[in-house]
């Protein structure tokens, strides 16, 4: 009886501190998620993985971010080039706050949140945006002369911005730059402030990519022609290219220890699994009938996917590299990410 007891009683403490584990995660973290069909953004616990709430929307939702403090989170409208709002949203409130007119830049798609501020694409107008929530204002812009300037990311620092221009075929690769005064500067002429383009040519199609944990190379899939382009970033110029046969690319993301790459297809609905180093399929899951946005667990120990013509999110675990769950966080989900609360 006595080791019944004891061993009931350690049943109990286990229970007692995977509940406290579990509350604790759900409590600072959030699972974002966007429903295209539905005009929706779900909240979701990462631990039970349950639908806590549905957020309304704008008419084509497409790419969402969350504020480095997890309270707001950003989704851009983006109307295939031709729409110009940003969605934001209180996630402590769990409500709608307002909807920024981006006017005169349309086409919202790819976004961040870097330096306190959302930076986004402008695919309708051939450009970058950042908006400011202190001030309300969008803030700055930049043009990349490139068709279709789609997806987007900016270092830690603010320092370097790269984009995939899908209908151009390229990478733009834009550095925050000191620029000396002219020959011709009047005396006392300091120093100002541009960014300095890189345009490196990949293919048409190349959309989804990512940097490398350790910021040295940018991988991008192109969905024309199934190819996968890595690019130096410290050379700014074309390393390799490899014929992967991901037809229909949609997304490609790096797992958080940089040794795995996940590409998505909405043509197939397979999830292809590259080795970084030695540039290596290493497996091709079917995960539905058309993958697009992917979402890393920051701990390393699961993946997201959203199967956007299967109406769910796949869980992938990155130990067996195996579907475990499913998510219903609405129609045509798309846009994924993480709201972290510290």
């Amino acid at each position: 009886m006595k080791n019944l007891k004891s061993h009931l009683f350690r049943l109990m403490a286990v229970n007692a501190f995977v509940l406290t584990e579990c509350n604790a995660q759900s409590s600072h973290g959030s699972l974002l998620a966007l429903s295209k069909t539905d005009h929706t953004l779900a909240i979701v616990d990462p631990v039970s993985l349950n639908v806590i709430t549905r957020i309304p929307v704008g008419s084509d939702p497409h790419e969402v971010i969350a504020s480095s403090d997890g309270k707001t989170a950003y989704v851009t409208i983006y109307g295939g080039g031709s729409l110009h709002e940003l969605n934001i949203i209180d996630l402590v409130a769990q409500k709608p706050l307002t909807n920024f007119d981006t006017r005169p830049l349309f086409g919202p798609h790819g976004l961040t949140f870097v330096s306190g501020k959302a930076w986004f694409t402008a695919e309708g107008s051939k450009c970058i945006g950042r908006y400011d929530p202190a001030t309300g204002k969008l803030d700055w812009s930049m043009g990349t002369g490139q068709d279709r300037t789609h997806m987007i990311y900016v270092t830690a620092d603010a320092k370097k911005i790269y984009t995939t221009n899908v209908s151009s075929g390229t990478v733009s690769i834009l550095v925050d730059t000191l620029i000396p005064p002219g020959k011709f500067a009047p005396p006392g002429a300091k120093p100002h402030e541009d960014w300095i383009q890189t345009v490196v040519p990949v293919t048409r199609g190349s959309e989804g990519f990512d940097v490398s944990p350790d910021g040295k190379e940018l991988w991008t899939a192109s969905s024309e022609d199934g190819q996968i382009f890595i690019i130096d970033l410290r050379a700014k110029n074309l390393a390799s290219k490899t014929d992967a046969r991901v037809l229909g690319a949609n997304r490609l993301k790096f797992t958080p220890d940089g040794k795995l790459v996940f590409i998505s297809s909405l043509q197939s609905g397979d999830l292809t699994i590259y080795d970084a180093r030695s540039h290596k399929e290493i497996k091709r899951l079917k995960i539905g009938h058309g993958a697009a946005g992917i979402l890393m667990d920051p701990g390393g120990s699961r993946a997201f996917v959203a199967c956007t013509a299967d109406n769910y999110v796949a869980v992938i675990d990155l130990k067996t590299l195996e579907v475990t769950h499913h998510i219903d966080v609405g129609g045509g989900p798309d846009g994924l990410a993480w709201a972290i609360r510290p």
